[in-house]
């Protein structure tokens, strides 16, 4: 009979290390036991060998007769070993479930692409990362210490979708370091396994740190402990914005404490909610039985962390840190340097059995959002070479005790969940073509169709709040014979701020288009920014933008044109009320500006044919929904005046704007 060896790979690793242990860790003149051998699978493989074990599962309440509906808890062993000859630093494998599968734990993993258990991971699977042994090292290194050499990892959830008699395999397992390369998993009925070797062709960048290079991520968040004592440590946690189009106003920071640790005092921010109740009833209040919890800033598991106001920057019990105090916003290199970077510190408590200065652990499920500003999918914190800071005595340089990096990166936002978006327009087309039906989302839909296309507009119809707009649109349906009007008309793009681009001119020499940026809310945006992004190359003809401060970034986003205000003009206010309050409706804050493109470097572009209209549109950071179609050309007819009438339009808006400031 054959032993099945791929379902008990794991165990015989264990029994390895332990067997070592009870039968010869002393001699009492006994017949030596014989081990069984690893699977041959593993014996030959030269890399990273995982394997994923499916362990059972069972019916769980509600019973129901729907099979698509009906729950299963199910138990699974994901193993991750290094047979190879380099260590692996953070190891992360990603697991192709597939199931609608809800992961309530993992011991001994986290799950990067989500705020803590429970992770619902629908049909797309997770990638799963270490913690807290997070690195593998070599047999070589360890003499074959299968502690130090794997990891195991218990995974138990939720699953639909499946009859009683079928095992639920993931679609596949993978090693997602960088660097290795995986075949396709061999599958069996409850059992899979892969071994990843390193790319041959992949040429690591020569590394002389100890710990792991650091990252470029769109947002890098460092967290280092300052100094260390028997209990507790002072940690600072620095915010760097690096994306040139990257950008957060009003940051939420948040993560989880994995060790019961509580936040004693915190400053140059400050916790949503101060409430020492939790350490009291809690393990902290059972081990520090004679400590005053009064003052204590926050001791919850999953802690919110916002900037202070400008007027904190001097308070001498929360503020006088560098970068800190400026409300949240953490604005983009290109626009500030020393504004894109936030910092704030704090003093942690620990518990046993991490009583000593080595036992330092950071945070995980690290999260951050900020107001109209993109998403950012934060991974899990890497261990880094310590940072070095000027010394306070201004002498030489400070280390500190040990560093982590957490590398964010902008994540693009789902069908109707953007928060700007945008209409298009052009001087050949009568009719806008308006933001996406529930671009930015919709909540009522009882008295509007979410899933039917927008209604052309006349152009007077983008000043309008969308509640005014109906009768325009009846109107302009009837003057231009566009059909019949649906019953139930499309839901509002539900958006914040919209965002109008005009192809203005088209001319022998050139062309031309004007933006215009519309607030429909209450509150100005400050130092407000947006980014064109264009199509193939027609950024090569950017020649100059008017009424705003305008400039084409470099190299690989040579195609995207940077845009901000002008010095008196960095505020786009908000919605403000109409001449008569009493019949007109409210107005929106807008700014607006003309944008020319000469053709002599890009003298192939068809713009009457869709190559004046943008691929990308964001506005402080964030991705704008864009229309799924631009207006057509059916007139095909040409400026006879060139640029000078867009330009001295853009000059006049820009004066009658200024004279309004004053």
């Amino acid at each position: 009979m054959q032993i099945p060896w791929r379902n008990i790979s794991w165990v015989v690793l264990v029994l390895v290390a332990c067997s070592y242990q009870t039968c010869n860790g002393q001699d009492y003149g006994g017949d030596e036991k014989t081990v069984a051998a690893p699977p041959p699978e593993q014996e030959n493989c030269d890399g990273i060998f995982i394997t994923y074990n499916f362990d059972g599962r069972e019916k769980i309440y509600p019973l129901v007769k729907n099979v698509s509906a009906q729950g299963w808890s199910f138990k699974s062993m994901l193993t991750v070993l290094n047979a190879g000859t380099f260590e692996l630093k953070s190891w992360q494998v990603f697991i192709g479930f597939q199931h609608n599968e809800l992961l309530v734990s993992a011991d001994g993993a986290v799950a990067i692409d989500g705020d803590g258990f429970p992770v619902r991971v629908g049909k797309n699977g997770t990638t799963l990362a270490g913690y807290p042994q997070s690195d593998l090292k070599t047999a070589i290194d360890t003499a074959g210490d299968f502690t130090q050499m794997s990891a195991q990892i218990n995974i138990k959830g939720t699953q639909f979708g499946l009859r009683e008699k079928t095992n639920p395999m993931p679609s596949t397992i993978k090693l997602v370091n960088e660097g290795y390369k995986c075949p396709a998993p061999k599958r069996y009925k409850s059992y899979m396994h892969v071994c990843c070797k390193r790319d041959l062709k992949f040429k690591p960048k020569k590394v002389v740190t100890k710990f792991m290079p650091r990252r470029y991520g769109d947002l890098s968040i460092t967290y280092d402990v300052l100094s260390a004592f028997t209990n507790r440590y002072q940690a600072q946690v620095t915010l760097d914005n690096l994306n040139p189009l990257g950008r957060l106003d009003h940051w939420n920071l948040t993560w989880e404490w994995m060790r019961n640790e509580f936040i004693n005092t915190i400053k140059g921010a400050h916790t949503h909610k101060i409430d020492p109740s939790e350490c009291i009833y809690g393990p902290q209040g059972q081990y520090y039985k004679d400590f005053d919890f009064t003052p204590v800033i926050n001791c919850q598991k999953k802690p919110i962390i916002s900037d202070l106001p400008k007027e904190k920057a001097n308070d001498d019990k929360f503020g006088k840190l560098p970068y800190c105090c400026r409300n949240g916003t953490l604005l983009s290199p290109i626009m500030n340097e020393t504004e894109a970077r936030s910092i704030f510190q704090m003093e942690v408590f620990k518990l046993p059995p991490d009583l000593n200065r080595t036992a330092l652990n950071p945070p995980q499920n690290w999260k951050i959002t900020g107001t109209i500003n993109p998403s950012y999918s934060c991974g899990p914190p890497v261990r880094i070479d310590p940072s070095v800071f000027p010394d306070p005595k201004g002498i030489g340089i400070a280390t500190a005790v040990a560093s982590w990096q957490i590398t964010c990166n902008i994540t693009r936002p789902k069908p109707k969940a953007a928060k700007c978006c945008v209409s298009f327009s052009a001087y050949y087309a009568a009719s806008v073509i308006p933001c996406n039906t529930c671009a930015c989302g919709c909540e009522e839909t009882s008295k509007c169709d979410a899933n039917k296309k927008p209604l052309l507009l006349p152009p007077e119809a983008l000043l309008v709040p969308f509640e005014n707009r109906d009768l325009m649109a009846k109107a302009w349906s009837n003057i231009k014979h566009l059909g019949p009007m649906p019953k139930k008309l499309p839901c509002p793009d539900n958006c914040g701020v919209s965002i109008n681009w005009h192809v203005d001119s088209n001319y022998k020499t050139g062309w031309t288009a004007r933006i215009t940026l519309f607030n429909w809310g209450n509150d100005a945006f400050e130092n407000w920014f947006s980014a064109i992004q264009m199509k193939k190359d027609v950024a090569n003809g950017y020649e100059n933008v008017y009424s705003f401060n305008g400039t084409r970034l470099p190299k690989e986003k040579s195609n995207t044109i940077f845009m901000q205000g002008l010095p008196g003009l960095k505020f786009l206010v908000g919605e403000v009320n109409g001449t008569n309050p009493n019949k007109d409706p409210r107005v929106p804050g807008k700014q607006q500006s003309i944008i020319s493109f000469l053709k002599k470097n890009t003298p192939h572009i068809n713009v009457d044919a869709g190559d004046g209209f943008p691929s990308k549109i964001f506005f402080n950071g964030e991705e704008c929904a864009l229309p799924p179609e631009f207006p057509k050309n059916t007139a095909a007819f040409k400026s006879k005046f060139g640029v000078f009438p867009a330009v001295l339009l853009a000059l006049l808006t820009f004066f009658l704007l200024t004279d309004r400031l004053h």
